[in-house]
């Protein structure tokens, strides 16, 4: 009995010291990557310090999970902030030079984004 309630202990030890999985990305972090892109999108600035976000944003997002996070995020983002320009922010992506498998946009089914 002494020995089951160790193993428990132990096992239990492990589980508290042993690092979480990733958490998907949050869309705090989004948006401070890609608040520089709000004054381009909405008609009201250049394009200036955004892509540095962008790419910065791409450069973290590892999982599939993060993707979708990541897609969902920008999907209210882009639902919530007026006067987005959605032909300027789908084409954010390829303006910078990065490649992402979804359409930044409002009606973007995130959970089909799988690579």
């Amino acid at each position: 009995m002494k020995l089951i309630g160790a193993v428990l202990m132990a096992a239990a030890l492990i589980a508290a010291v042993a690092p979480a999985s990733e958490a998907a990305i949050k869309c705090g972090t989004v948006f401070s990557y890609l608040n520089p892109c709000i004054p381009y999108v909405t008609e009201k600035g250049p394009l200036g310090k955004c892509c540095g976000g962008v790419k910065g944003l791409y450069g973290v997002v590892k999982t599939i999970p993060d993707k979708q996070s990541v897609c969902n995020c920008l999907k209210s983002l882009a639902g919530s902030t007026s006067g987005v320009n959605y032909s300027k922010a789908a084409g954010l992506p390829g303006q910078c030079g990065v490649n992402i498998p979804y359409k930044i946009s409002p009606s973007t089914d995130c959970s089909k984004v799988v690579n």
